[in-house]
């Protein structure tokens, strides 16, 4: 572990920026990550093949088309990011909170993918039983569903947070120097700098952060079979 102690300042930086990063993006994307989870696990309605494949539309497109659409839309002269600066002073390009916006965008349809099946795996006939003892919809859902489906929506945060920590598309917002995240710095070190140390300490960073989150979303796994 003495390595973590040679990490330069700009390197100590780039951690920080990248927990910073991950962190936001999944916290905003939780309350949207659920209700639409909610809508394609229970919902019929017509479109709803549309609307999961928009979900999962950064799963299929090149991270840089992704990365260019986000920077279109939310970019000082975009139609949203416009509007976002002009009337809340909202800015997202070339600040860390555009790279939370394109993390939390790559890492959202994994989060609605896991929350969805723990949904779909819940037991209909409690909430049914629990309606009929004159339980309202929101009530059943907070006190039978949401206990149920806990695991997933951890499982959920934990898939959004690993696809945040290393996503390498927030390069094409963030072109400032001096904020540059754990992927960024590692991608500036092999292409600019030529230190190999700072690629393979990053590189140990980040797979040790991707094997924590694999531990943890094995024992929710367990913990979820063990309550359904």
């Amino acid at each position: 572990m003495n390595w973590l102690l040679d990490l330069t300042p700009d390197e100590w930086n780039a951690v920080r920026l990248s927990i910073k990063v991950a962190t936001v993006a999944m916290i905003a994307s939780l309350p949207p990550g659920i209700l639409i989870a909610l809508v394609l696990a229970r919902g019929r309605f017509w479109g709803k093949t549309l609307l999961n494949g928009l979900v999962h539309l950064p799963l299929i497109l090149p991270p840089v088309v992704t990365g260019y659409l986000l920077l279109l839309t939310f970019g000082r002269r975009g139609p949203a990011g416009a509007f976002l600066a002009e009337h809340f002073g909202i800015v997202f390009s070339f600040r860390w909170t555009g790279a939370a916006l394109a993390c939390a965008v790559m890492g959202f349809p994994l989060m609605v993918r896991a929350i969805r099946l723990s949904i779909e795996a819940v037991d209909r006939k409690m909430e049914a039983a629990a309606g009929t003892l004159g339980a309202n919809p929101i009530w059943v859902f907070a006190t039978i569903t949401l206990p149920l489906i806990l695991p997933g929506i951890l499982s959920g945060l934990l898939f959004a947070f690993a696809t945040s920590f290393d996503e390498i598309i927030v390069s094409l917002f963030i072109t400032n120097p001096y904020l540059k995240t754990l992927p960024v710095q590692i991608f500036s070190s092999i292409t600019r700098d030529a230190d190999p140390t700072v690629a393979a300490v990053g590189t140990i960073l980040l797979c040790a952060t991707t094997i924590l989150i694999g531990g943890g979303m094995l024992l929710l796994g367990r913990e979820r079979k063990g309550r359904l």
